[in-house]
């Protein structure tokens, strides 16, 4: 018999677990996301342009990469409680989707499109 795994209970573990949720409503609303992988880094290895970037879409091979420490840790003074890591989280993924497929953000959300 295996041990019980332990609980997810870091900040990594629960990144990941937001994005994966997040990214499987995505995939459920908008089929031109099924065949996009959804990758985490720790931190983009490119200038952004003055911004931090939280994301990178290579369209070529068909990938967004969301990057934890700035979607995580770049949260405005008073914000950084878990509530606010976890929409932070969920609207880094919503954005980046929305880039990808050429649409506004709130339009991932309804079945009109």
């Amino acid at each position: 018999m295996r041990p019980p795994l332990a609980p997810l209970d870091g900040r990594i573990d629960r990144f990941d677990l937001t994005v994966g949720t997040a990214v499987e409503f995505l995939r459920g609303t908008w089929p031109e996301l099924q065949d996009v992988r959804f990758e985490i880094g720790a931190m983009p290895g490119f200038d952004g342009g003055g911004e931090v970037p939280r994301w990178y879409l290579d369209r070529e091979n068909r990938r967004i990469v969301l990057f934890r420490l700035p979607i995580e840790r770049l949260l405005p003074p008073g914000h950084d409680d878990n509530a606010h890591r976890r929409m932070s989280i969920e609207s880094a993924v919503f954005r980046a989707a929305a880039e990808y497929v050429g649409r506004e953000p709130w339009d991932l959300g309804g079945h009109d499109h």
